[in-house]
């Protein structure tokens, strides 16, 4: 006979499968396909029509989907959720314009990134003015076994988080001890590059930015192709890039950024 602590539990459960999979369908929208149709949600998340007319059609009675001829359309709810994420990670104008001017400056993209559990996600971005360039959106999670932007970020990780990084990375559980060596160069550096590591061909440098009480909150990085990103080059996005970081640090920021 199922207890009633079980029965909580699998409530619980079934709660957050149902929340998953309506994120799920939200995520399929993109600027590439505005509007999805229910059997574009079938096909795509492998669910019983019938669930999913359900969970578009409580989508759309919370304003999260908007009903067309041809599909669903984000809906006017998440107007409310966009203006209190804009207002939460909208960087200072000084700094939006400090980004701009490197990018136009040393012609490659410059991005910041800050922690997610075991990813690191892109929460501004500077795209390089030239043809061949590296392009991360706004929004995008990335591993964080790799990359100039994860040495930076992972300066005060606990053992824990680097255990947890390194099962999920191409290299097993043993790569953690090779990022600790990555992490405490870098911080010897005061900043931290990467050349092919996750990408081939695919060149990055990054520097911290710090928060009140000194740890690392975000990673002001420059990346585009390895061809560009010889020695001297190297040491003069480093140099561009500690710069900005220790400004923005001294500036400080509203939330997220104020730890």
């Amino acid at each position: 006979m199922e207890s009633g602590t079980s029965r909580a539990e699998s409530a619980d459960q079934q709660g957050v499968r149902s929340v998953q999979r309506a994120l799920g369908i939200l995520g399929l929208l993109t600027d590439d396909r505005p509007v999805v149709s229910v059997r574009e949600i079938v096909e795509a998340t492998g669910l019983a029509k019938t669930t999913v007319l359900r969970l578009v059609s409580t989508l759309e009675q919370n304003g999260l989907l908007w009903a067309t001829a041809s599909g669903y359309m984000a809906g006017p709810g998440l107007w409310r959720w966009a203006h209190l994420a804009r207002r939460s990670w909208e960087l200072p104008a000084e700094t939006q314009r400090g980004m701009k001017e490197l990018a136009a400056r040393r012609r490659e993209t410059v991005n910041l990134y800050v922690v997610r559990d075991i990813y690191r996600v892109c929460v501004a971005q500077q795209e390089s003015p030239q043809p061949l360039r590296h392009v991360v959106q706004v929004g995008d999670e990335l591993p964080m076994w790799a990359g100039a932007s994860s040495k930076v970020l992972l300066r005060d990780a606990t053992p824990a988080l680097l255990e947890r990084i390194a099962k999920g990375s191409p290299h097993g559980p043993g790569h953690a001890v090779v990022m600790r060596e990555w992490i405490d160069e870098a911080a010897a550096k005061g900043f931290g590059e990467s050349h092919g590591e996750r990408e081939d061909g695919l060149s990055a440098v990054a520097a911290p930015v710090l928060g009140r009480s000194g740890t690392v909150v975000a990673a002001l990085a420059l990346s585009g192709p390895t061809i560009r990103f010889t020695p001297e080059k190297v040491t003069e996005f480093a140099a561009d890039l500690r710069e900005m970081a220790q400004q923005m640090s001294e500036r400080g920021f509203d939330r997220p950024f104020a730890q």
